[in-house]
């Protein structure tokens, strides 16, 4: 019997011009955990859609079980058990958690009358396999993302799966979620399933894996055991390049504050929070999940409602009603999921970058001045290194690191004072995460006041020369310097 469960040999993927897989070695073995990590771009997709089936290989041979597989259908594959949960985790939010265990093996079976108490029997049976209880009737557009998550596996558990696959299942969770998850993927591994885990975050790697394979430019440059491999060696397979943590120093702090908060009150987010905010700053404000942290971010962006306590910039009271409010008293916020709050993914990227400053480059009539608009937005992709050829392209066409730029781009088009960055790097891959934080540090260093929310704790050690810690609504802890340790924060949330 193969020591492999699926053993790919010399895959081979062209799209046009572009190779997208060259030459390609993968394997997986049966219970354990195999990680599949690279930036963006690099082949992950291509090559996990040639194991379901959605591509077939140019060349190249496949085994599963230690049988070659000539010719794989998605079919094919979910008969071999081979089940991929993909980030929109392809659930129905409209049905039931019943309905979207039950909807598949309904379909496969080819019945046509539905039964209630067969399909709640499916359910039960699918949530049992790993002891995972949830309300059957609930919606599941009403569940967390992680509940989401655990609903998917479990479907994917009911097509005896042999091998599952999971496309970055830790992008929108928490950190306590994220135990959660991996606690289900050790439990499967334990059982037997091999579990191939997409990820492009160093620790989550190292604390999951058994095995990774690192891509880049298409090539599988490093395939070994996780225990083989050292943190500063995988962030070189990464990206190319030797990378080291280059925390923040700020050298142009203001005396005066810029921004100073109040007992600010949101009832039922936050309440009598306080803090002072000077130019050339980077100050961190963190918290699990429900804290308060990003409600707090969208009071000061005139997003939220502001209850009691004081706003002020530049020693003179506020009131921040609305974004247009808040750009005009020079105040930026960069959101969390860009994709359907910081992007028009289907414009072009000079437009997306341009999109705050449109009144600049608009002539008395309302018609834009194009000419100007491009080349403006033409500059800030190169001084952004926005990995492009043409900003004409839709947005939709980057990686995320690179849509990030653009939205951070928009703001600093305009003369900001303070900057909001809510979760700058979410879903963003190494190289383009450490070219983001140097970004901030130079324009802290030029003495713009940065806000960094995130619950990524390394990311807020490295960045900021101050944090306040949020909890329950509350600000519960402030620290500076060499006090801005992981473990001094976490004693505090927890």
């Amino acid at each position: 019997m193969s020591e492999y469960l699926l053993q790919m040999t010399g895959i081979d993927k062209r799209f046009g011009g572009v190779h997208a897989l060259d030459n390609v070695n993968f394997a997986v073995r049966p219970g354990k955990v195999m990680c599949l990590a690279g930036e963006n771009g690099c082949g992950k997709s291509t090559l996990v859609k040639i194991i379901s089936g959605v591509y077939t290989r140019d060349a190249g041979e496949i085994y599963f079980e230690g049988q070659p597989i000539h010719h794989i259908t998605p079919a094919e594959a979910t008969r071999l058990g081979i089940q991929v949960i993909y980030q929109d985790l392809s659930i129905f939010p409209n049905l039931t958690v019943m309905e979207n265990l039950a909807i598949n093996s309904e379909i496969t079976a080819g019945r046509k009358i539905v039964n209630r108490k067969r399909w709640e029997q499916t359910a039960r049976e699918a949530l049992s396999k790993i002891g995972y209880d949830i309300d059957l009737y609930a919606k599941m557009g009403d569940l967390s993302v992680a509940d989401k998550q655990l609903v998917a596996i479990c479907r994917a558990l009911l097509f005896n799966a042999k091998l599952i696959i999971m496309d970055e299942p830790t992008t929108a969770l928490t950190k306590k979620e994220v135990d959660a998850l991996f606690k289900t993927v050790r439990q499967l591994r334990d059982s037997g399933i091999a579990i191939m885990f997409i990820s492009h975050k160093t620790e989550e790697i190292f604390e999951i894996s058994d095995d990774v394979c690192i891509m880049r430019n298409g090539k599988n440059v490093y395939s070994g055991e996780t225990k083989s491999l050292t943190k500063r060696d995988f962030t070189y397979y990464m990206t190319g390049r030797e990378l080291v943590d280059d925390y923040f120093v700020p050298t142009n702090i203001s005396e005066k504050p810029v921004l100073q908060v109040e007992h600010l009150t949101w009832k039922g987010k936050y309440e009598d929070v306080s803090f002072e905010l000077r130019k050339g700053e980077i100050l961190g404000i963190t918290g699990l999940l429900g804290s308060g942290r990003t409600e707090l971010a969208l009071s000061l962006f005139g997003l939220g409602k502001v209850d009691g306590g004081t706003i002020a910039l530049n020693g003179k009271p506020v009131k921040i009603a609305s974004p247009i409010q808040a750009q005009k008293l020079r105040i930026g916020y960069v959101p969390e999921d860009r994709l359907t709050e910081g992007l028009c993914l289907r414009q072009p990227i000079a437009d997306n970058i341009m999109l705050s400053s449109l009144k600049q480059l608009t002539r008395a009539l309302g018609t834009i001045r194009h000419d100007e608009l491009f080349d403006k937005s033409n500059e800030w992709v190169g001084k952004f290194s926005i990995a492009t050829d043409d900003a004409h392209k839709h947005a939709s066409t980057l990686s995320g690191g690179n849509q990030q730029k653009i939205v951070l781009s928009k703001w600093l088009n305009n003369d900001l004072d303070v900057l909001i960055l809510n979760g700058p790097t979410v879903g963003v891959d190494i190289g383009a995460k450490q070219d983001i934080h140097a970004l901030v540090h130079e324009l802290a260093n030029q003495g713009l006041a940065v806000i960094i929310i995130s619950d990524d704790l390394a990311e807020v050690v490295v960045n900021c020369n101050r944090v306040i810690v949020m909890k329950d609504g509350r600000l519960v802890g402030e620290m500076t310097g060499d006090r801005i340790t992981e473990d001094n924060i976490l004693d505090i949330i927890r």
